[in-house]
C-alpha cells in the first residue's frame, strides 16, 4: 500500500481539541504522513483551550507549516497528497475557500485539493449559522467537499467530552477511508 499524505489545516475557530484528537489518531495509522498548517489564531487557541504549547502540538505532526508560507510544497498540485482536512474550520476560512481566495496556505492548499479533485473535508465550528455561512458551505458541498461539523451524537451513550470528540474523529477517519475501531458503531435496533 502507498503512503497517504494528509494535509490538516487548523484555523482559529474554537475546537482545537478536534484537531489534536485527529492528529493523535492519524499517528496510529500505518503509512500516513501528516502535513499540518497552523494559523496564528489556532496557535492561540491551543494555549487558551488546551493549555498546549505549539511545540507539543507540532510533535503530533510529521511536517508543519506556517499559514503564511505560500511557497510550501503543499501549495502546489504537483506535490501528491491524498486528502485535506480543515479542523476546526472558521467561517472566514470557509468563505475564502468558497470564493477561491488563496491568501494564506490553508486557503491555497484547499484550492489545490479542489483543482486537483482530491478529497477535501471541512469541519466547520460556528453556531448559529447565518445564511452566508450556509451558502458558502452549500457551495463547497456542491463541489464535492465533505462537510463534517462536530455535532455530538448520543446513540452511543457518551460519558465524557473525549467520547464526543472521538465520535467526530471517527466520522473524519471514515471519510478518509481509514479503518478504525475507536467506538461502538450503530448496530440497529433488535
Amino acid at each position: 500500500m502507498d503512503k497517504r499524505t494528509i494535509v490538516v489545516g487548523i484555523t482559529g475557530a474554537s475546537g482545537a481539541i478536534y484537531a489534536v484528537d485527529l492528529l493523535k489518531k492519524l499517528q496510529t495509522v500505518d503509512l500516513v504522513e501528516t502535513h499540518v498548517i497552523i494559523s496564528d489564531w489556532a496557535r492561540e487557541n491551543l494555549k487558551i483551550e488546551l493549555g498546549m504549547s505549539v511545540d507539543d502540538f507540532e510533535a503530533l505532526c510529521d511536517v508543519s507549516y506556517s499559514n503564511r508560507n505560500l511557497g510550501a510544497r503543499i501549495a502546489s498540485g504537483s506535490f501528491m497528497t491524498t486528502a485535506m482536512v480543515i479542523i476546526p474550520a472558521s467561517m472566514k476560512t470557509v468563505a475564502g475557500i468558497a470564493c477561491g481566495l488563496s491568501d494564506n496556505l490553508i486557503g491555497r492548499a484547499a484550492d489545490v485539493m479542489l483543482k486537483e479533485q482530491r478529497k477535501l473535508i471541512i469541519a466547520p465550528r460556528e453556531t448559529p449559522l447565518n445564511t452566508i455561512h450556509l451558502e458558502n458551505l452549500t457551495k463547497l458541498s456542491k463541489l464535492g467537499v465533505h462537510i463534517i461539523p462536530p455535532i455530538p451524537a448520543f446513540y452511543n451513550n457518551p460519558q465524557t467530552i473525549q467520547d464526543i470528540v472521538t465520535h467526530n474523529t471517527i466520522k473524519i477517519l471514515d471519510s478518509l477511508g481509514l479503518k478504525n475501531d475507536y467506538k461502538r458503531r450503530w448496530e440497529g435496533l433488535k
